[in-house]
């Protein structure tokens, strides 16, 4: 019996009246929090959902993402988080590829009318046979794109007898593209994220009078899953939830909540400085462990938060495969900005070629990993997961060098991935959708430099003999067809674009 959701049954036991999550003016306590997922776990067991199941998720950092995550884990079925900015497209695929039978999905607001989009998705899927709507208004029992969660959980339970699930039963399935372009399914186990959460409390030191994170990671990716709410929840630790990153709001809340914890994507530690030195804002001076991940830090930006906050950054590294921690500069070790650390406890890297041969000394070459921390596989695409994986061992993509003390500096990346704002975005998925553009004959996209993002997105055009399309006519149409995060800020049209021998577009050069 092993099951992730322990992590909250358990600090609700130990302490119900703790805090587990503040949003606005709401403080719920852990007792609170369980006894909403208990209700959401009898939901989807009266709906005939339960062990072996999958549930999808979409929500920004509300309280609803642990009522719900939590409730799906006690049934033994599993977590699909979906990515708020995902298209009804992209939704209804989603579904579809997962074998979703349900699907939580967060109403939404003018700026994010994630329910329209969720509800078109929900009915364009062949399969999914339960939409609940998670109102905007608190405890609203109505919305007029659905069953409410609220009208649904009337008359529920708030006891629920936890499902025995196996160390090895699929917890989550978190979505990845790779190089494939479509995007595949990484299933994480209950062993992979329980021991992932408990490798990050113990990396990183506990507060003499409590621990606040403050949740400004998407929930619903990897990173804040495991290293804000699963960690907190597991250390009975306050989670404060802020549902979309502005530096002033974060700064507000880390005064107010007395925040001690915060990770984040290098683009969020440039957004606080920069308005700390652009308004006089005041610094925290809660804060006691800070830690970046989902793109390589600048190093100026880690010389100026030190300076500012007094404590260092801690960079990481890991993926939605690898669930995602696999190294960090830890404490206790020196701390080498601009690398990515060493392994994390019970967790093996290497670099390797091509062929799987194992590269010594200091490199370069890809990085491979293995340990409790790598996924089971992608969800129903054997011939997907023997590329990556083999004896144990999965390669990432990310090509890197090693110093003598066993520090990881990535240097490049094997796939053409770019990552904008923390937010991956493979280009093989865009091309293929721009192609469907009746006025498409032939797309490129790249990465390419941006001061605050890291990279911004970029297509390089063929257009179709005769055709004619404006620059803002393309970014329009891909605006509604590619989630917010994805589409391609800039267009370039061509004649021609630069190939191998055999046909193969030199995207080395366009960058």
């Amino acid at each position: 019996m092993l099951n992730l959701s322990i992590v909250l049954e358990d600090s609700a036991r130990q302490a119900p009246d703790g805090t587990a999550v503040v949003f606005g003016d709401m403080r719920l306590p852990y007792s609170m929090v369980n006894t909403v997922a208990n209700q959401v776990a009898n939901l989807l067991v009266s709906r005939g959902i339960g062990k072996g199941d999958k549930v999808a998720l979409a929500c920004p950092n509300l309280p609803y993402f642990p009522f719900v995550y939590y409730g799906i884990l006690k049934t033994g079925a599993t977590v699909v988080p979906l990515n708020v900015l995902l298209q009804a497209r992209e939704i209804a695929y989603h579904l579809e590829d997962s074998d979703a039978k349900a699907l939580f999905c967060f109403e939404g607001s003018p700026e994010l009318p994630l329910g329209e989009r969720g509800k078109a998705g929900f009915e364009a899927a062949e399969g999914c046979e339960q939409f609940f709507v998670l109102p905007a208004t608190p405890l609203a029992t109505e919305s007029v794109h659905g069953e409410s969660i609220w009208a649904a959980l009337n008359g529920m339970s708030g006891e629920f007898q936890t499902e025995q699930t196996a160390p090895d039963d699929t917890a989550v399935i978190l979505y990845t593209s790779g190089t494939t372009g479509q995007p595949k399914g990484a299933e994480l186990s209950h062993q992979n994220m329980l021991m992932n959460a408990l490798i990050s409390d113990r990396m990183f030191p506990r507060g003499d009078g409590g621990d606040s994170y403050l949740a400004v990671l998407p929930l619903f990716h990897s990173f804040g899953q495991t290293v804000i709410m699963n960690t907190a929840f597991l250390r009975g630790g306050t989670v404060v939830l802020l549902p979309r990153f502005e530096a002033g709001d974060a700064l507000e809340l880390m005064r107010k909540e007395k925040v001690t914890f915060i990770a984040a994507v290098p683009t969020m530690y440039w957004g606080l400085l920069t308005k700390i030195h652009a308004d006089g804002e005041e610094v925290p001076t809660s804060l006691t462990t800070a830690v970046a991940g989902g793109a390589a830090s600048p190093v100026e930006v880690l010389k100026d938060f030190e300076r500012t906050f007094g404590i260092g950054i801690l960079e990481g590294y890991g993926l939605s495969e690898t669930s995602p921690v696999a190294s960090f500069n830890q404490l206790g070790r020196p701390t080498k900005p601009g690398t990515i650390g060493t392994p994390v406890w019970g967790v093996e890297m290497k670099l390797i070629d091509n062929d799987w041969k194992t590269v010594e000394g200091e490199g370069p070459g890809e990085i491979a990993v293995r340990g409790h921390n790598v996924m089971k596989g992608y969800y129903n695409r054997p011939e997907a997961t023997a590329e990556v994986m083999n004896d144990g061992w999965f390669r990432t993509g990310d090509i890197a060098v090693r110093d003598a003390d066993g520090y990881y500096s990535i240097i490049d990346r094997a796939k053409d991935m770019i990552i904008r704002g923390g937010f991956n975005v493979y280009p093989r998925e865009l091309e293929e959708v721009l192609m469907t553009h009746e006025a498409v004959s032939l797309a490129a996209v790249v990465g390419i430099p941006h001061e605050s993002h890291g990279e911004e997105i970029k297509a390089y055009i063929i257009l179709t003999p005769g055709a004619t399309l404006t620059e803002a006519d393309l970014i329009a149409w891909c605006k509604e067809n590619m989630a917010a995060y994805k589409y391609p800020r800039q267009v370039e049209f061509r004649d021609t674009l630069p190939m191998t021998a055999t046909g193969k577009i030199l995207k080395r050069e366009l960058r």
